[in-house]
């Protein structure tokens, strides 16, 4: 069981409630956005980048954008959990009021996990601030501030080393020409890596190729435009997607929610 929550108060944040998960299976993914999200029941494997690790109810997990990832529960018990998406351009221009970043551009953080009480706490409490039925516009705004400087305070960004670099860029240009051909060798190119050498590493830090890296960006589309409302079958069609049904194997195979599901969140708004 599982709703979205949006409010366009808070428009740059998107929050996924799953009560029960045992019956969610994740294919790696990615977003376009920054996620944290916070495990309050069972247990399941982490995989971030080619990271992979247990975790369980108290966790945080803290995801940067482009990053490819997936959480599926390890047992039958109940595994419930809450994704926070947060624009990443919304979050940069707290990063410099914050000392954190001198850079315009998000500065993606160095931690993939954290078992850090005090952010798990503010969290759980930012959830309860932001789907209280009596909030203000105001009161949604302050509090999203508020929890995100306090995450920005006890974690800093992370120095990018050069290979890495280069796939940040790779995977950004990807997201920029996602529905155009887009060869190989152009992307080894613009980033001055061999195809072979680009597809290993790509694979190695994303955990998807770039084809599968391309196939994810237009997932991400394909969610901006369910959020929009619009039509199924004519977001299968601007997402890239050869048909609806083509869309819904992959929207399901990745976000275990079908585009129905997600164009319909449970709760918008106050």
């Amino acid at each position: 069981m599982s709703h979205y929550w949006r409010h366009p108060a808070v428009a740059h944040i998107e929050i996924r409630n799953v009560v029960d998960g045992r019956g969610f299976s994740h294919e790696p993914h990615a977003h376009a956005t920054f996620s944290i999200g916070a495990i309050i029941g069972g247990r399941s494997t982490y995989l971030n980048g080619h990271h992979t690790r247990e975790i369980g109810a108290g966790s945080l997990v803290l995801i940067n954008p482009g990053v490819v990832h997936a959480c599926n529960p390890l047992t039958e018990e109940p595994w419930a959990y809450r994704m926070f998406y947060v624009d990443a351009t919304w979050l940069a221009t707290l990063q410099r009021p914050s000392g954190t970043s001198t850079q315009a551009a998000f500065q993606p953080f160095a931690e993939q996990y954290s078992d850090d009480a005090q952010l798990f706490a503010g969290l759980e409490q930012l959830y309860r601030q932001l789907t209280a039925p009596a909030a203000s516009a105001g009161e949604l705004q302050a509090a999203a501030r508020e929890y995100f400087q306090q995450l920005l305070r006890r974690l800093t960004p992370s120095a990018q080393p050069p290979v890495q670099d280069k796939l940040l860029r790779a995977a950004e240009l990807i997201r920029q020409r996602c529905l155009q051909p887009l060869p190989l060798e152009e992307i080894g190119a613009a980033v001055q890596l061999s195809p072979s050498y680009l597809i290993r590493a790509f694979k190695a830090q994303y955990g998807l190729t770039p084809h599968g890296y391309l196939i994810d960006c237009r997932l991400q589309l394909a969610r901006e435009a369910l959020r929009r409302g619009e039509p199924i079958a004519a977001v299968a069609a601007q997402a890239g997607f050869a048909d609806q049904a083509h869309l819904q194997r992959q929207f399901k195979r990745a976000l275990a929610a079908t585009p129905g599901q997600y164009r319909r969140p449970s709760v918008q708004q106050h």
